[in-house]
């Protein structure tokens, strides 16, 4: 009981922490819709599972005893997050949102970015890694290191999918919308900001 509280009380204080997967569903909420947002979400889920399965596999202590390929993972994340912020910080200052037409961006490219934000960030996988070898015994069997994956996915479905109910009400995206420039370009700063300290993170 001990080790499953600890699982629940780390994964839920990784979860609300603000971070890029944070950022990218607020974006995608605020820009496009409740919906797209809430595939924004489903997407930062299923790149948490991605996480989950390599490290019950053994992957996940290759990448904390190996500095190549870590660096390799943690510089590809940045990557992605600097090229994402550009072009966040760089969109039109005028974007028409109309939730009864096609969306600029669809739900599946809503769930992509989700998932590669939340696959190429090198900070869920020490979250992923260190819970699985710090809190979770090695005797613990397979089925409950699963179920505790599982339940990792679905606290940032429930959190995300909360995020992107809250920033897709009308009144609040509308406001949100009206300050479009300065709000692009805050998000897109932010982005940008984490990539680049994850780049040169030690």
């Amino acid at each position: 009981m001990t080790e499953v509280i600890a699982v629940a009380v780390i994964t839920l204080l990784a979860v609300i922490s603000p971070g890029a997967d944070f950022a990218m569903v607020v974006r995608n909420s605020y820009l496009y819709g409740r919906p797209t947002g809430l595939f924004a979400a489903a997407g930062v889920a299923a790149g948490v599972l991605v996480h989950v399965s390599y490290t019950m596999l053994g992957v996940g202590l290759l990448i904390a005893s190996s500095t190549a390929l870590f660096t390799a993972i943690k510089l590809a994340g940045a990557a992605y997050l600097v090229w994402i912020g550009i072009r966040t910080f760089r969109a039109r200052a005028e974007v028409t949102v109309d939730l009864e037409s096609k969306p600029q961006l669809t739900r599946l490219g809503a769930m992509r970015s989700g998932f590669l934000t939340n696959v190429l960030n090198p900070k869920t996988t020490l979250f992923v890694v260190s819970t699985f070898t710090q809190v979770v015994n090695p005797e613990t069997p397979v089925w409950q290191q699963a179920g505790y994956g599982l339940f990792m996915s679905a606290a940032h479905l429930g959190w995300f999918g909360a995020v992107a109910l809250f920033f897709s009400v009308s009144r609040l995206r509308d406001r949100m919308l009206k300050a479009q420039k300065a709000l692009n370009r805050a998000i897109g700063s932010v982005l940008v900001g984490l990539g680049v300290g994850l780049g040169f993170a030690r």
